[in-house]
């Protein structure tokens, strides 16, 4: 444990190795000016046999108190006969830091080391860091923090970008199975999957504009009566992109290598999300119409199939998810999501404050505007429309307080909202630049790896070029 004290000397006594000697004896022993030379990766360090004494458990202090020679040498890499050094093939810049230690007693820690190197050596030479100020501590702790955080991200990030042919092997069909994923997973593995890449976004746009167009009226059929029926001219588009979402979600599924990591996938859920609205909307739209001829005179059928008509139209709001689907080929919507995700904690503290603060202006103001005459602050939950308008600072000007106590309130409303939503700006944004810089990295890793496969034009060009230097090449001149 790096971080654990030092036992006490009564305790040290009692475990002393009999092959070694005590370091209160090496103090009042003859040998205590004795100088102890060490050689770390080429710079030699002079150390008195007494300062090193003082901390027996560590690997100098071993190598001051032990007595027989052969154990000594176990303790480092090579031992030097001319000069009686001990050489240690370890970092000098380090050790620099350990030898400070022996002599004053405190460990200092540059900020310009690394945290895991500092650890691994400081291991090594058996220090703890409790011998460090607390300030040097505490600095060093959130290095490590940082460190450790980024290695976490980086991690993610490459499971996210991690080839998957391994996986294929041993498997039904694998060959064709990892085709079927580089097509749909990898648009830059091959022209066809640039293409499958493409089609995909197009398609998503085309339903995104069908759907639109669904809600303007002169879009859509109207009945003899002249009552718009709900149904529009392009209806059909929108059913055939679905049947090309259909295929493409299903191909992933059929060729995915490990069935729990594709469902756990967001993109995956995504994509389900946005085919399985319109699959419940035509089940729906089929009972609501035989409802609707069977049972027209029913009262209670009319109410059922007016529900019906709400769940309906709660099934074509979902189809807005389909938008999503652009952050499978959008790297900016893809760090968007995975920033909100490293930063849950943030938003969450961000989401607490706003709740806080809307239930607490919101009762201040109530308390004081309830009496006026005529006011729209009737009850809490009226005045939590009104807080949370104010604390977003949108300002609808709906709800608006009306006695001079109510408008400091709204006041401390409005700068308590400007503050709480400046605080996390600068936290998502920075990382959201640096998954940003890391995906546009990978992928363009990705790119370079496939340039040979996507670039057709050089290739036809210089294919073109080597068949006219063959052609414009003398035939060789017959053998006599």
């Amino acid at each position: 444990d790096l971080y654990a004290e030092y036992e006490d000397e009564e305790e040290k006594e009692e475990d002393e190795d009999p092959l070694s000697v005590s370091p209160s004896r090496l103090l009042i022993s003859p040998t205590k000016h004795f100088t102890l030379n060490i050689n770390v990766g080429g710079m030699v360090y002079h150390l008195p046999y007494r300062l090193a004494a003082r901390y027996p458990k560590t690997r100098i202090g071993r190598l001051a108190t032990y007595m027989d020679h052969s154990r000594k040498l176990d303790l480092c890499d090579d031992y030097i006969v001319q000069n009686n050094e001990f050489f240690f093939d370890r970092d000098p810049k380090i050790f620099h830091n350990i030898f400070h230690f022996y002599r004053t007693g405190v460990l200092w820690i540059k900020d310009e080391l690394c945290p895991r190197n500092f650890l691994e050596e400081i291991n090594y030479w058996g220090v703890r860091i409790k011998n460090s100020q607390r300030c040097c501590r505490i600095s060093f702790e959130e290095r490590q923090d940082e460190l450790n955080e980024q290695l976490k991200i980086q991690k993610q990030l490459m499971a996210e970008m991690e080839e998957n042919e391994a996986l294929f092997h041993g498997m039904a069909f694998g060959l064709t199975r990892m085709k079927i994923w580089n097509l749909m997973e990898k648009p830059f593995s091959s022209v066809t999957a640039k293409l499958m890449g493409v089609a995909s976004s197009v398609f998503v746009l085309v339903s995104l504009v069908a759907m639109t167009l669904n809600t303007v009226e002169e879009m859509q059929y109207k009945m003899a009566s002249g009552q718009l029926s709900g149904r529009f001219y392009g209806e059909y588009v929108e059913t055939f992109c679905i049947a090309f979402f259909t295929l493409e979600y299903l191909l992933r599924l059929v060729s995915t290598p490990d069935l729990k990591s594709f469902g756990q996938s967001v993109l995956n859920t995504v994509d389900l999300v946005a085919i399985l609205p319109h699959y419940l909307q035509m089940v729906l739209e089929c009972f609501n119409d035989e409802d609707m001829h069977l049972h027209s005179g029913d009262i209670e059928t009319v109410a059922s199939v007016g529900k019906v008509g709400q769940v309906l139209r709660i099934m074509r709001l979902m189809r807005i998810f389909r938008i999503l689907k652009l952050a499978r080929h959008s790297i900016g919507l893809r760090a968007f999501g995975f920033t909100l995700r490293q930063c849950y904690q943030q938003v969450g503290c961000l989401l607490l404050f706003i709740g806080m603060g809307i239930f607490m202006f919101s009762a201040m103001v109530y308390t004081v505007e309830h009496d006026v005459y005529n006011t729209n602050f009737t009850s809490m939950p009226h005045a939590w429309w009104w807080a949370a308008v104010s604390i977003s600072t949108v300002g609808y000007g709906d709800m608006f307080p009306e006695t001079n106590l109510g408008r400091i309130f709204a006041c401390l409303c409005i700068s308590f909202g400007i503050i709480l939503n400046g605080m996390p700006i600068s936290v998502l944004y920075n990382k959201f630049s640096d998954y940003y810089t890391k995906l546009k990295s990978h992928e363009y890793t990705a790119v370079t790896k496939a340039r040979g496969k996507l670039h057709l034009a050089r290739r036809a060009a210089k294919k073109f070029a080597e068949c006219r230097e063959e052609v414009a090449e003398p035939n060789d001149p017959p053998l006599h």
